[in-house]
């Protein structure tokens, strides 16, 4: 499970407007947030077991971000990793439709993929219906597609229009907002192979559990001057803070194609 709420050209100051709640065993192992030393023109966090990432920007004003589809079904034998998805997208030079577009997702267990700069951003899921162009709006995304039905989905989503109403976007109050611990009513929860306690933990946008839950939050602006900030707090077991990274850029947007 993990939970992404994305704001396109709804602020003045900022076009781009991203925060983030990654999901995962505590026991996989993870790079906190930087700039990697081998792709040097990329910050982000590194899942060190499969060696992509679910979030991540370039300095050149690109950015992407993957979420798990939900879903029973079996992945492909032999499939790729869905973290190259997002570094593959930020070492390309292709349009975001056209990067979306000559992906072949049968190659890959269910994803939802989030693709773009301050002015072109797409969405594709292996499990929905094509390549979707976001036009200037407030969006949810978890495990399930793009703005769906999940209480968890809903109320943050909300929450960020509140917030972007009330012209109080800034790091603090976004933190603030994916640190909702409220889980949704109990009749949300469908039966499955987990336990309802479990399940029922799954419902909220901050998952506080003793072997899997919410490793970090990264919240995500980019200003109207081409200013990025990219801030990573991390989390343990308990839902405790453990560490914090930070970084500004500005971006030289590159040529596409």
């Amino acid at each position: 499970m993990c939970l992404i709420v994305l704001s396109l050209r709804q602020h003045p100051d900022y076009p781009l407007i991203l925060a983030a709640n990654r999901d995962e065993f505590h026991a996989r192992p993870t790079q906190p947030a930087g700039w990697w030393p081998d792709k040097p023109d990329l910050v982000g966090g590194r899942d060190l077991q499969a060696g992509g990432t679910w979030l991540a920007a370039h300095r050149n004003g690109r950015f992407a971000t993957v979420t798990n589809f939900g879903e029973r079904r079996q992945p492909p034998p032999r499939g790729r990793t869905r973290g190259e998805l997002v570094t593959g997208f930020l070492e390309s030079t292709l349009a975001p439709t056209d990067y979306l577009e000559q992906i072949e997702g049968d190659a890959y267990a269910g994803f939802n993929l989030i693709v773009g700069d301050t002015t072109r951003v797409a969405y594709l899921s292996n499990r929905g219906d094509g390549v979707r162009v976001l036009a200037p709006g407030t969006y949810g995304l978890s495990n399930t597609l793009l703005d769906g039905p999940w209480d968890k989905i809903r109320r943050s989503r909300h929450g960020l229009c509140g917030l972007l109403e009330q012209d109080s976007v800034n790091e603090t109050t976004l933190m603030r907002l994916m640190a909702d611990r409220e889980r949704a009513p109990a009749d949300e929860v469908e039966a499955g192979q987990l336990d309802f306690d479990t399940a029922y933990a799954l419902t909220a946008p901050f998952i506080v559990l003793p072997r899997y839950g919410t490793r970090c939050t990264t919240v995500l602006l980019a200003d109207r001057n081409g200013n990025w900030r990219f801030v990573e707090r991390r989390f343990d077991a308990q839902g405790a803070r453990t560490g914090e990274s930070q970084y500004s850029f500005s971006a030289t947007p590159a040529a596409t194609r």
